[in-house]
């Protein structure tokens, strides 16, 4: 049983660090192997639209994305953890989700993993952030476990938030029962239903194509 966490700050050791630390710890400690990735380490290229992915099931560009593809495969649970920027997740981390486009194909390689997510702002757009990460975990039939909100905004302000240093640790703890509960989608949904309708109903995705 294995738990990846994803951090997407570009602060090594900041409150979202800090956050995540703790809920790889409380999974390890219920027995999990557990292992720390850190985004902004990483030489990860955008997304360009090839859709090479789609028709292979592998994205072309060679970068470190192509040894991550295999944590994530061989990961049980994945958890996600972000300070907020602009209103939204962090630009490294969304380039990072939009790489994990190529795991779609041919079915969602996500599918029945746990996820999942931690935020950190200093007073507003916890909840659009994290919308973000359901809208993923849904898409790609994970399992969605409860999410982990902090406020803090000088480094290592997080060690006042008492509330989100227990939240993590308790996050931990859920994703590895979670993964053992072992909740599954039914094989024939191997592929999100927006996916699953065009073909097998033979129906365009977009509304514009159907006009």
């Amino acid at each position: 049983m294995k738990v990846l966490g994803i951090s997407g700050s570009p602060r090594k050791g900041g409150n979202t660090e800090i956050l995540l630390d703790r809920t790889l710890d409380a999974a390890s400690k219920a027995g999990a192997e557990v292992e720390l990735v850190r985004v902004s380490d990483k030489n990860i290229h955008h997304c360009d639209g090839c859709n090479a992915c789609v028709r292979t099931g592998e994205c072309r560009i060679k970068d470190d994305m192509q040894d991550i593809y295999g944590k994530l495969l061989e990961a049980d649970g994945i958890v996600f953890a972000t300070p907020v920027y602009v209103w939204s997740m962090t630009g490294q981390l969304k380039i990072f989700l939009d790489r994990t486009y190529a795991l779609s194909f041919p079915g969602s390689r996500l599918a029945n993993k746990v996820g999942g997510s931690i935020v950190v702002a200093g007073r507003q757009g916890h909840q659009l952030t994290q919308s973000l990460f359901y809208l993923y975990f849904s898409a790609g039939h994970m399992i969605a476990a409860d999410w982990v909100n902090g406020f803090a905004w000088e480094k290592g302000g997080i060690a006042k938030d008492k509330h989100a240093l227990n939240a993590a640790s308790e996050l931990g703890k859920q994703v590895v029962l979670l993964i053992k509960q072992g909740f599954k989608f039914p094989e024939e949904y191997a592929t999100s239903i927006y996916r699953y309708v065009p073909k097998e109903y033979g129906v365009p995705m977009s509304p514009i194509d159907q006009l």
